[in-house]
């Protein structure tokens, strides 16, 4: 399925170009011309990003803005203000009420279009590092002078949950070595226990690994 973009302009040309550089982008665009019908959209859809002109009609940008970073859908989502208004307040504004970017009136295409790039490889990386992958594997952690062999549940870039005979405290320092694959060397770093569940399972956020341990992991996880 096609990822959608929301664009609110009370400006049919800004829609149209705005929606032009989207298509080319690859990504499929809704274009509102009256603010008014976009809260029930935004109620009931998720949105890749949206872009929103800062001065309209109630609601403004500012409101819709205000609005999806209280949703439950479009929490998250990328807000890009449409302005003609270059004052630092009201940048300041905009920013407070949760927008990702400000966009200058007259659009140039190519700044659109690298931002809308940015975006898009900002939202890709956030979410591959919080992809989490379904593994069975052996890892020891070292606390100390004890070593405790576990087994991975899951794993991501950025932490690994385990289960093993017994849990350690939350916000001890482990040493963790893990094991990817029989062709592989284990992966090594530094982490921290930051969940514990049922007794014998713990949440591990891999706090420091090298560039070269961080890339294997990453090679393995996203090939």
């Amino acid at each position: 399925m096609q990822k959608q973009c929301l664009i609110v302009d009370d400006e049919a040309g800004v829609c149209q170009m705005v929606e032009k550089v989207l298509t080319s982008a690859g990504l499929e665009a809704v274009a509102l011309t009256r603010s008014s019908e976009a809260p029930d959209l935004l109620n009931e859809g998720k949105f890749e990003m949206a872009f929103l002109d800062l001065h309209m009609a109630s609601p403004d940008g500012i409101e819709l803005a205000r609005q999806m970073r209280c949703s439950r859908r479009n929490r998250t989502t990328p807000i890009i203000l449409i302005s003609d208004d270059q004052r630092p307040s009201a940048m300041s504004v905009g920013f407070e009420a949760g927008a990702s970017f400000f966009l200058y009136k007259p659009i140039d295409k190519e700044r659109l279009l690298k931002l809308i790039r940015a975006t898009q490889g900002a939202m890709e990386y956030g979410r591959r590092r919080t992809r989490r992958v379904a593994l069975q594997s052996k890892v020891r952690l070292k606390f100390g002078v004890e070593v405790l062999e576990a087994e991975t549940v899951d794993l991501s870039l950025c932490g690994i949950l385990v289960k093993a005979g017994r849990t350690l405290p939350l916000g001890s320092p482990v040493h963790v070595s893990l094991d990817l694959s029989p062709q592989l060397k284990p992966v090594v770093g530094v982490g921290s226990v930051v969940r514990v569940f049922g007794g014998n399972q713990m949440g591990i956020q891999l706090d420091r690994l090298t560039i070269a341990e961080s890339e294997k992991l990453q090679e393995f996880l996203l090939p």
